[in-house]
Parts: C-alpha cells; sequence; structure tokens
C-alpha cells in the first residue's frame, strides 16, 4: 500500500512532538523525555517508509525494515540508514521501561540527565534526517 499522504503527515507530527520532548526536558522528566522520543523516532521512522511506498510493519521498532529497504528509501536518507537504525534500536529497548518502570526500578529515579539528552538528539536526528522527504516529497 503507498501512502505519501499518511507518511508524510507522520513526519508533521513526529515534528511537532519535538516540543513535547522539550517541554519535558525543561520539567527535568527523563524518564518522559526518553519515551516521547521514542515515539518520535517510531512515527518519523515509519513516516519515511510510507512516503517512499514501503507499509511500516506493526512493531515499534523498525530498523530492520530500513535496513532491508535501504534501495527503496530516498537516496539522501540512504547514507544514514545504519545511523537511524542504531537509535530506533537503543531507544526500543527502553520503551516500555520509561514509562512502566519494574518492581525494583522507579523511572524517575532511573533515567538521567545524560540519557534524556541522548534520546532527545536521537529524535532531532531522526526527524532532521526524514523531515526533507514528508510534506514536500514526491
Amino acid at each position: 500500500m503507498r501512502s505519501p499522504e499518511l507518511g508524510a503527515d507522520y513526519i508533521r507530527r513526529a515534528r511537532a512532538r519535538l516540543a513535547a520532548v522539550d517541554a519535558l526536558f525543561a520539567a527535568r522528566s527523563w524518564a518522559d523525555v526518553v519515551r516521547e522520543s521514542q515515539e518520535v523516532v517510531e512515527l518519523a521512522l515509519k513516516g519515511l517508509l510510507r512516503v517512499a511506498g514501503i507499509e511500516p510493519p506493526r512493531i515499534h521498532d523498525v530498523s530492520e525494515v530500513l535496513v532491508a529497504e535501504r534501495s527503496r528509501l530516498p537516496q539522501a536518507v540512504q547514507q544514514h540508514v545504519e545511523s537511524l537504525a542504531a537509535g530506533s534500536r537503543t531507544l526500543r529497548r527502553d520503551r516500555e521501561l520509561a514509562f512502566y518502570g519494574a518492581e525494583d526500578l522507579t523511572p524517575s529515579g532511573f533515567y538521567t540527565r545524560d540519557d534524556a539528552a541522548a534520546a532527545r538528539e536521537i529524535a532531532r536526528t531522526t526527524v532532521a534526517a526524514v523531515e526533507p522527504h514528508g510534506p514536500t516529497a514526491g
């Protein structure tokens, strides 16, 4: 299924969510920055796949699809596939833990400013890499 309009919408919404990440960072809510950054990356990468005519799987980490379908992605993105995939994998590992924690781990006590800054940078870098291929892509 080819849905470039839906993909462009995903990318636009990923960009908008960066403001939420920044607000959470300003509030020093480190675990929430990590979680929301993961969602930004997921939305941006799924948008990229849709713009390229690739139906994204209904999973949180699309890194394997990015690597497998590299040749179908816009040429400007192809050189960044490995780093985009690595960012997706990294944040996927923290998705549930950052949100729910565990019996022996409270997210607010576990995640640090450095964790949040790294996650936010992955989100920003991912959106910047896919954004030119969103609303104006053809």
